[in-house]
């Protein structure tokens, strides 16, 4: 797997700037304050981010005890090693890889690209059957120099990427469900 723009590095800000998701993201976003002081989520937070990223799956996510969730998202957001961080999260029912790359994204102190099918094809990286942290770290890192690169930050960088998908890809999927091709 190689990671590349399918677009000009120049027209980040461009796609970033016409960045229309259906969900507001200002709830998620004022959470991480509060999330990044106390250093973990309770479940009322994750059941936010959960119907952000995936609402229709976002139920799932009910059956996770309160202390389960804080124990699990304190273990990641405090967690010293990458696939720790990653890999723990997924331990929460009703959180797969997509919605754990969004906790980290919004709550962790380290910069992380949200991982979705959007944001995949936009970097040239199919849509795997099954997520794993092969595909993971190369994206981070792809994300992450990129983001240095260019100084743009990780949110806007995220939102690029989604946005260039949503106007640019047409049927380069067909065999990826629609419901996850709009799946923030």
């Amino acid at each position: 797997m190689n990671p590349k723009l399918r677009f000009s590095e120049s027209q980040l800000s461009f796609f970033a700037d016409r960045y229309q998701y259906p969900l507001q993201e200002t709830t998620v976003l004022g959470l991480r304050e509060t999330i990044a002081k106390r250093g973990w989520m309770t479940k009322d937070e994750l059941r936010i981010i959960a119907r952000w990223k995936a609402p229709r799956s976002a139920r799932h996510m009910e059956d996770n005890p309160e202390e389960y969730v804080k124990e699990i998202t304190a273990f990641a957001l405090g967690a010293t090693t990458e696939r720790a961080r990653i890999e723990v999260l997924t331990a929460l029912d009703g959180v797969r890889w997509p919605t754990a790359s969004v906790i980290l994204h919004f709550f962790h102190k380290e910069p992380y690209p949200i991982m979705d099918s959007r944001a995949l094809w936009s970097v040239s990286i199919a849509v795997p059957v099954q997520y794993s942290f092969d595909l993971w770290w190369p994206y981070v890192e792809f994300c992450r120099h990129l983001s240095k690169r260019t100084g743009i930050d990780m949110r806007t960088l995220d939102r690029a990427l989604w946005q260039y998908s949503k106007e640019k890809q047409k049927d380069a999927y067909p065999d990826v469900p629609p419901d996850r091709l709009r799946s923030r």
